[in-house]
């Protein structure tokens, strides 16, 4: 779902919080927001209030590797940007408020810290970022393009650089980079103003170079209170120096079983530093190191390690004390502005977050400090009423157990509207997607079916299901009938999804499936009928669906396969393991042709991308005219274009008989795109629905041309396709509306996915023996678009709106806040947690019909300005169409059930506001005008605090 469309992502996350193994910190200037990365690459908004309470709001997705660095990236509070650095040279500029990537670019080497430093030129204030790594350099970063400006050399003993910091100077115009290298010299640089506005110009050398014997640096900082120190930990010491010329002022050894990991100033005459294990200590500094007392420097020269150790006073330890996968990261905060809250802040592997108050006193007695705050995402997820729903929870949860079962994979398959879940029992659901997210997400009849929505089970996995592969989806060339699923009880199994029998099972590994790769079309006749199938025990191999056997196992591989690449030309199957090697396989003989590592094993890698893909005429497509069309956000060009097709398609019949049948151009684009996410590969799949408004419309009006209707065949169209067609007319005109007709039956078959025509009778047959998994009749375009404006529309803002929609229109109201998304340049997306609204309910009584209407309109401008767009002209679209109606004939064919637990925990109140079906076809021509009103009664500018928001009527 990328490029230019307007696409809206809604998120199902389920029941399972994501893992979020925390590797870097940092908290904004204000207080308001916490934002942690983790080592699978995501980042982690989370709300503080000002009671020091913490609610995890949203999760920004975009890199591709552990997340090394985290910084703020402007000084302004009006632009809350940040700057994210994972391990694979990425970098990010996002916009916290909106969760929105500004910028994006990637370099040849991996930063381990930034940070963010300002200057000012006159009354022009500038923002950079100062970046170490692994690489002998500072590299001098622009704040808002991310370009590197340039850099800080060193020209004695260049090494990498351990840590940096900032050393401000109020009396000069001159500020002061200090650093550390590995190999624990000290290393200073000078910027001024001319050097601040370098570019692309020789690189600033080092001023001076000092050996410090700090090896194995951790953390260095500077102490703001006095301006005069410098702290500097290490793993096994931590030591104070003289930020003036650089001698020892204190030094500290630890404890045999302690490693250092950080420490901070927290007061001109104490620090704080914690440990590997999460331990964190506080220490008084002695008299020799505080510039206001008469000893000070009274000792540098003489003073032996440890000789004089500090006053211990307070001591916060960990609270919880369960088993981590990785050592917890600690960062010390204290508050520039209001609030003035020095705060101690650790996040763990288990996606935890603790926070300590430090207090400006010391505690009576030496007591340890209390945590004044903690929190895990799991935890957040727990207190959720009601629950999170996952995409398929109504058929998985058994009875007498409170989990449901746990969606392990999944495809979803937009030509038949279709969504397959394998589940963690090795059972595999197949379930109609727009159904089955009303389901989840809206309150309504539904609700009452037993069964709902029509589903059908295949079993024959005997443990959890771990891929699942439509071939044809990803090429023609394969059976549309067949389905391939893989699972820990190292089987592959061949499904018919329209039977659901079982054709076939692979047993050739000894190992977990883990993937399932389509080979290239330009591969040997007998390997484009083959899926590759790759295993836990480190063995690939080449299923043919056509012959039902394995052509190819290649099981000599000593290491976990980490890429799976293809040479077609040379009929090589190229395997990249996680040790460097790369396998190189012929796949028709299945022999190795060869085994390498080192330089040449890359150059083979980069070889298999470099085969540049078939272009494609952009011209030739069908659906370019309407696509131009809704560019220019005409709906009166979509209609014409549309109708014009059908007009075609009759010229065509009257001018031969047996030409084409030709179905209007389907749009390349899906209207809906469910994509399975995982943040790591022992999580449950979450759902993530795409809605592109684009698709909605041409498919809107694309099946509004195809419904036949006597204005689109005049008979001024029939004289000029055929002259003088004096007694044929009625003739022509039941030909013109018959092939209508068969087109729609077309298309209601792909919908209901059907079979081909050829295959009708045998699957007649089969009927009698399994039951078909023929779906009740419903139209996919509507229950889409049913779905999106249900969603999208603000409850509980307007009592007397709401009635309407759901009286008048058919729409549903949502039983839980509906989690929306944004996406934004590259591909980057921000996802709402499901925990938002408890930031909504802080400190305020909000109604379940409050918290979703300020949901949908009061999460961003951006989220917002998005809504608008879409609703207004999915609005318009379907006022212009002939008696549109979201209620579909398929609620009232499934057998009514009394009412005893409804999910989620709704009243059976809820549901009296939904009207019958009666009812609403009924009121079904009134959907024109009260289209017209819901359009342009918004924005509810009253909701966010950021100002009043643009009326939608602005540049239409």
């Amino acid at each position: 779902m990328s490029g230019n469309n307007l696409v809206l992502p809604i998120v199902l996350w389920g029941r399972t919080a994501p893992t979020h193994c925390i590797s870097s910190l940092l908290v904004m200037d204000d207080f308001s927001t916490i934002i942690t990365g983790c080592h699978d690459g995501q980042i982690c908004l989370w709300d503080m209030t000002p009671e020091l309470k913490i609610c995890p709001r949203a999760m920004l997705f975009g890199h591709t590797a552990s997340i090394t660095c985290l910084s703020k990236a402007s000084a302004s509070s009006d632009k809350q940007y940040i700057v994210s650095a994972s391990e694979s040279g990425e970098m990010c500029l996002w916009d916290v408020n909106d969760g929105r990537c500004i910028e994006f670019t990637k370099l040849a080497c991996a930063h381990t810290g930034i940070q963010f430093y300002q200057f000012t030129i006159g009354t022009e204030r500038e923002g950079r970022l100062l970046c170490n790594g692994h690489y002998p350099e500072i590299l001098v970063v622009d704040a808002t393009s991310l370009e590197v400006l340039y850099s800080l050399v060193s020209k004695i003993s260049p090494d990498w650089i351990s840590s940096m910091s900032i050393i401000r100077s109020h009396r000069t115009q001159e500020d002061t980079v200090v650093a550390v290298s590995v190999t624990g010299i000290l290393k200073v640089w000078i910027i001024t103003a001319e050097v601040s506005k370098m570019q692309d110009l020789d690189p600033v050398f080092e001023e001076e170079s000092k050996p410090i014997y700090c090896q194995g640096c951790q953390s260095i900082s500077f102490c703001t209170f006095t301006q005069s120190s410098l702290l500097v930990v290490c793993s096994k010491y931590w030591r104070v120096f003289d930020a003036g010329d650089y001698s020892l002022l204190c030094s500290v050894p630890s404890d045999s079983d302690q490693l250092w990991t950080g420490g901070e100033f927290i007061a001109a005459d104490k620090v704080i530093i914690w440990t590997e294990d999460g331990c964190s200590f506080i220490y008084k500094l002695p008299a020799s190191c505080l510039p206001a007392s008469e000893h000070f420097r009274s000792d540098v020269g003489r003073t032996k390690e440890g000789s004089i150790p500090p006053l211990v006073y307070s001591i916060a330890e960990r609270s919880d004390k369960q088993l981590l996968i990785c050592p917890p990261v600690t960062r010390f905060f204290f508050g520039r502005r209001e609030p003035f809250h020095k705060l101690l802040i650790q996040g763990d592997s288990a996606g935890r977050l603790s926070l300590w108050s430090v207090p400006d006193s010391s505690p009576p007695q030496q007591q340890p400090l209390q945590v004044s705050s903690t929190i895990s995402l799991q935890e957040a997820f727990d207190k959720l009423t009601p629950v999170s729903s996952g995409i398929i929870d109504q058929l998985s949860v058994l009875p007498g157990k409170e989990q449901p079962i746990k969606v392990t994979a999944s495809v979803y398959i937009p030509s038949q509207g279709r969504l397959v879940c394998g589940r963690e029992d090795g059972s595999i659901i197949l379930v109609p997607a727009t159904q089955t997210a009303i389901v989840q997400l809206l309150q309504g009849e539904h609700m009452l079916r037993r069964g709902w929505p029509p589903h059908r089970t295949l079993r024959g996995h005997r443990n959890k299901v771990t891929c699942v592969l439509y071939p044809y989806q990803v090429s023609p060339r394969y059976d549309q009938r067949s389905l391939v699923s893989g699972g820990v009880d190292f089987s592959v199994i061949v499904w018919d999804i329209f039977t659901g029998e079982m054709k076939h099972i692979f047993c050739v590994h000894g190992g977990e499936i883990t993937q399932l790769i389509v080979p290239p079309e330009n591969c040997s006749t007998r390997v484009q009928h083959c899926v590759c199938s790759v295993a836990s025990d480190h063995s690939v191999g080449l299923l043919s669906l056509r012959e039902r056997k394995c052509i190819m196992l290649a099981s000599r591989h000593l290491f976990p396969i980490q890429v799976i690449k293809w040479r077609p030309a040379d009929d090589y199957l190229v395997v990249g393991c996680s040790d460097g090697s790369v396998y190189v396989w012929q796949m028709d003989t299945g022999a190795l042709d060869r085994c390498v590592m080192g330089i040449t094993a890359v150059e083979i890698l980069n070889a298999c991308d470099e085969l540049a893909p078939a272009t494609v005429d952009a011209l030739s497509h069908s659906a370019v005219n309407l696509k131009q069309a809704m560019t220019r956000r005409s709906l009166a060009a979509l209609k014409n274009m549309a109708q014009h097709k059908l007009q075609t398609l009759a010229t065509n019949l009257l001018a031969a008989d047996n030409a084409d049948k030709g179905n209007l151009p389907k749009y390349s684009h899906n209207a809906l795109v469910v994509q399975a996410m995982k943040t790591n590969l022992t999580d449950p799949d979450m759902h993530v629905l795409f809605f592109d408004v684009e698709a909605v419309i041409i498919q809107l009006l694309t099946e509004e041309a195809q419904r036949p209707n006597p204005m689109l065949v005049s008979p001024e169209t029939l004289q000029k396709s055929q002259a003088g067609a004096d007694k044929g007319g009625s003739f022509l005109a039941n030909k013109i509306f018959k092939q209508v007709k068969e087109t729609m039956k077309e298309t209601i078959k792909e919908h209901l996915l059907d079979e081909d025509e050829e295959e009708e009778e045998e699957m007649r047959r089969r009927e009698e023996k399994s039951k078909s998994l023929s779906l009740l009749e419903y139209n996919l375009t509507m229950d889409t678009a049913k779905l999106f404006m249900s969603c999208l529309h603000a409850w509980g803002l307007n009592q007397q709106l709401d009635a309407i929609c759901l009286e008048r229109l058919g729409m549903l109201r949502p039983h839980c806040p509906i989690s929306f998304g944004l996406i934004s340049r590259g591909g980057h997306m921000s996802l709402m947690l499901p925990t938002f609204k408890l930031s909504l309910l802080t400190g305020r009584k909000l109604t379940l019909s409050d918290i979703v209407g300020k949901g949908t309109y009061g999460v961003s401008r951006a989220v917002t300005t998005q809504h608008l767009l879409s609703v207004i002209s999915l609005a318009n679209t379907l006022m212009g169409m002939t008696n549109a109606t979201f209620v579909g004939e398929h609620m009232k064919k499934a057998p009514a059930r009394r009412l005893s637990k409804i999910p989620g925990g709704l009243a059976p109140a809820a549901l009296r506001a939904v009207p019958s079906s009666s009812v609403l076809r009924s009121r079904a021509p009134q959907f024109l005008k009260v289209f017209w009103f819901l359009s342009f009664s918004y924005p509810p500018s009253h909701i966010y605090d950021g100002g009043p928001a643009r009326s939608p009527a602005a540049g239409l």
